[in-house]
């Protein structure tokens, strides 16, 4: 399986490489390491993210596409589905299957079909529009619901502005 999935990240590669999405840019971490990506996210337009320039890293199992991949921001980033810790939470990187707690459809997680394209395609929209039911930062989603023009929006912009002082590190 190794084999075979480090050619599917390969082919992936290129195709981001020679068809560039936007909202994001990504690469490996070490060329001698497929399993191990970098990738930045643009703030999408029209959210409190626009503007600013996330590094995060995308960790591949070795059975790569039967599960999924793990992503966790580098730079720091205040929204409800992203952990304190950098750790994204979002369905479609959940293990495959039934989930225990009956809150996602076995559908809404991960599929062999997704690509890092996908994967990157649903971060973006997650940035623009949370999921408040279940957060993986609970002071985030509790600030996003009842104050998310003050105290949310402060964090944020702050973070936006520290990512772009980052990005020319």
């Amino acid at each position: 399986m190794t084999e075979r999935s480090s050619l599917l990240l390969r082919k992936q590669l290129a195709e981001l490489t020679k068809n560039p999405v936007d909202g994001f840019s990504a690469g490996l971490v070490d060329d001698d390491d497929i399993y191990q990506w970098e990738v930045v996210v643009i703030g999408p337009q029209d959210t409190l993210f626009e503007g600013g320039f996330f590094k995060a890293t995308l960790t591949f199992p070795r059975d790569y596409p039967l599960r999924p991949p793990k992503m966790k921001f580098i730079t720091e980033i205040w929204h409800p589905n992203v952990a304190k810790n950098g750790d994204v939470c979002i369905s479609i990187l959940h293990e495959p299957g039934e989930d225990k707690y009956g809150y996602e459809k076995p559908e809404e997680r991960w599929l062999p079909i997704h690509t890092v394209e996908t994967i990157m395609l649903s971060v973006i929209s997650m940035l623009a529009d949370p999921n408040g039911d279940s957060p993986a930062n609970v002071d985030a989603a509790k600030e996003w619901r009842e104050d998310p023009k003050g105290v949310f929006k402060k964090k944020v912009s702050r973070c936006v502005r520290k990512s772009q002082e980052m990005a020319y590190d």
